[in-house]
């Protein structure tokens, strides 16, 4: 069988309706516009700084503040977990913070789980 005899089947089996809509759409009709490469690449460079500015630098400048927010912990900050649990650190390790939550009740965290640190004295004032 032949390509054009493979194209004038299908086009024979399509439901008349679509077979309209296909035939007189401009796209079926019109080839493809030449010189329309230099435009998609700068649309591509375009959506890519885009991303880059408005998602990707936001969310590496925030993991810096986290890390440095996380490498600063001392024993005594008032810190706010993920969880949204409100503490003073009584004890930094290296990859642990053990959190007094109440008198007499501490929750060891990883560091990462800390959220914030609070002004001195916020806990008492609540």
């Amino acid at each position: 069988m032949s390509l054009n005899h493979i194209q004038s089947r299908v086009l024979r089996a399509l439901p008349p309706t679509l077979l309209a809509l296909l035939v007189s759409s401009p796209a079926f009709a019109q080839a493809a516009p030449e010189g329309g490469g230099a435009f998609q690449l700068i649309f591509i460079v375009i959506m890519v700084v885009v991303f880059y500015f408005f998602l990707i630098r936001p969310q590496s400048k925030r993991a810096k503040e986290h890390r440095a927010l996380v490498a600063a912990l001392d024993k005594g900050d008032e810190v706010v977990t993920v969880g949204g649990m409100l503490g003073k650190v009584s004890k930094v390790t290296d990859d642990y913070v053990i959190v007094e939550i109440a008198p007499n009740m501490e929750i060891k965290f990883q560091k990462h789980a800390i959220s914030a640190t609070l002004p001195k004295g916020t806990i008492k004032s609540i």
